[in-house]
């Protein structure tokens, strides 16, 4: 059997605003101090009312809590201090309710050590579970560093009682799965299909290269083993979804070069890969970009990006729930965005990333209204991280990639209206300063029409409005004026032109329309004015401006003067 052909109405996927929550810092709904889809399933009016279309929840596995909830402990559970599975498909249900769907974390690259497969499998050598995991006698001559610089010395770590060295890309409390092994690729099948069955969306799959590597990666004696093919897993596990859940796609965590991605997507030279994958390239430039007040960075990555196959699309972000990684950077590069955005060594982490959030290191709202506006405009779909709606600070104070994942700020009071414990109980700190709970609260946003939680909510609203950005290619404009990003985003019978200024400097985008000679009328598409032109016209951006032209003959051309 087949899965049937996907037409346009089960890509849902491809037009949906989605929106990253941790259920632990989002709302607690009985006073202990943990947030839980109890509370959650109470905020899913707030985020519908935002524009959010599709929830993406991280984690919320049984864990040993080592590496906030991706050391998983049970696959087939919710964590008890945040709910049931009941609690999970009533938030499902209300969801729904709301227009919206859930996507889950998928996480099988690796277990916690305290995994009761990874306790059976260093009981000895000869027990069952044993090549569930990837063993050797002595690590590889030439191993992989380690994903966490300075947490780890090394990929492999000896375990006492059994003689072997095992692999783990992460930490030494998170071994490696053998996803060679066809035990271990009938539970990944299992559990993808427990969540379907209770009605998830899809998954965003974590560490994509690490969970799909080669064979060398996973056997333990890669010679003696069945040749793994990644791509042919990867193709299997998506006929798996699709025959179960036809709409349910697969956004994937794969921070390789754009060609690299592709590969992903296609699943060697078809479209049954991934049908989304974050854009970590363009989101790197782009950082470089504001570091510079020069567009060229961000304009070179999205003409690079190459032409995808059908049903396939980027999911494009700001921000994610990790350090803002500046791995794909050389490292001069990488030196000017540190210089700009973290210039105190404790903003850095593993030397390629900053544990920052946007406000604080732009330190200009108006900078950051632009780039949440440049985020939505580029084709494909936006991914937001919870608290990112109201400008949310990170508190520094929290060690690694936890600065960022601090409670969300829903009111003015001490708790943020997350929790009526006492915050010595929160999971974390709250911001302080400028960035407290006072000062950034979603209560005080909505009310008030100017704020940031209204910009993003007028975003997600125009993009909603106008499902062609997201199929559409990009065209890059190249302007006299460096600090000026233009791009054209193109599809069948409809055509935007989107400009914005990454300086403090006002500016004069100087443009040459060419359609046959006829008049082209451009329609500002947040305060409705237009501007109408036979060959040239001039855009005026304040102080990190911008604007949304969509324009009456989508064939007609738009370059520099």
């Amino acid at each position: 059997m087949s899965p049937r052909p996907i037409d346009a109405a089960d890509r849902w996927w491809r037009t949906a605003v989605y929106y990253c929550l941790d259920v632990q810092v989002f709302q607690d709904s009985d006073g202990d101090g943990t947030g839980d889809l109890q509370g959650l399933a109470t905020r899913i009016h707030d985020l519908a009312d935002l524009g959010v279309t599709c929830l993406w929840l991280m984690p919320l596995y049984p864990t040993a809590d080592r590496d906030d909830g991706y050391d998983i402990t049970d696959f087939f559970a919710v964590d008890p201090r945040l709910g049931t599975l009941g609690d999970l498909v009533e938030v499902i249900r209300v969801a729904r309710a709301h227009g919206m769907r859930v996507i889950l974390d998928f996480v099988m690259n690796h277990t916690s050590s305290k995994h009761p497969w990874f306790v059976q499998a260093r009981s000895s050598r000869t027990n069952p579970k044993r090549d569930w995991y990837v063993w050797r006698d002595e690590p590889p001559a030439n191993p992989d560093p380690p994903v966490f610089p300075g947490e780890e010395d090394s990929t492999w770590t000896r375990d006492e009682k059994t003689g072997q060295f095992y692999l783990h890309h992460f930490r030494a409390h998170q071994p490696d799965l053998n996803v060679a092994h066809p035990d271990v690729q009938q539970q990944i099948e299992r559990n993808l299909g427990l969540w379907l069955e209770l009605g998830v969306s899809g998954f965003r799959i974590d560490a994509v290269p690490f969970l799909f590597s080669g064979a060398g990666h996973h056997q333990t004696a890669p010679d003696a083993a069945p040749q793994y093919d990644a791509h042919t897993h990867l193709r299997a596990l998506q006929r798996f979804v699709a025959l179960r859940a036809g709409d349910a796609v697969l956004l994937g965590e794969v921070n390789l070069t754009h060609q690299e991605q592709l590969e992903w997507f296609e699943a060697k030279g078809d479209s049954s890969g991934l049908h989304l994958q974050f854009d970590f390239v363009t989101m790197q430039q782009l950082y470089l970009s504001l570091a510079r007040a020069d567009a060229g960075p961000v304009r070179r990555a999205l003409r690079e990006r190459p032409e995808l196959p059908d049903g396939s699309q980027w999911a494009n972000f700001v921000r994610n729930h990790d350090e803002l990684t500046l791995d794909k950077l050389p490292e001069e590069e990488r030196a000017e965005v540190f210089a700009a955005f973290a210039p105190d060594e404790d903003m850095r982490l593993y030397g390629r990333g900053i544990r920052r959030r946007l406000p604080t290191m732009l330190d200009d709202e108006r900078a950051v209204r632009m780039v949440y506006s440049l985020m939505f405009s580029i084709p494909g779909v936006p991914v937001l991280f919870y608290g990112e709606e109201i400008g949310m600070g990170e508190q520094l104070a929290v060690p690694g990639r936890y600065a960022v994942r601090t409670p969300m700020q829903w009111t003015a009071d001490d708790g943020g209206g997350f929790s009526t414990a006492p915050t010595r109980r929160f999971p974390r700190p709250l911001p302080d300063g400028d960035y407290a709970p006072a000062r950034v609260n979603v209560a005080d946003q909505r009310r008030d029409e100017r704020s940031l939680w209204h910009h993003i909510r007028r975003l997600s609203q125009t993009y909603r409005a106008e499902p062609s950005l997201a199929w559409a290619a990009v065209e890059v404009v190249a302007l006299r004026q460096r600090s000026v990003l233009a791009h054209v985003a193109r599809s069948d019978g409809w055509a935007m032109l989107a400009l914005h200024n990454l300086s403090a400097e006002p500016q004069t985008a100087t443009l040459r329309v060419d359609a046959d000679g006829d008049p082209v009328t451009f329609t500002d598409r947040f305060d409705g004015t237009t501007i109408r032109t036979s060959v040239d016209v001039d855009v005026e951006l304040g102080p990190y401006g911008w604007c949304w032209l969509s324009f009456d003959r989508p064939d007609a051309a738009v370059r520099r003067r």
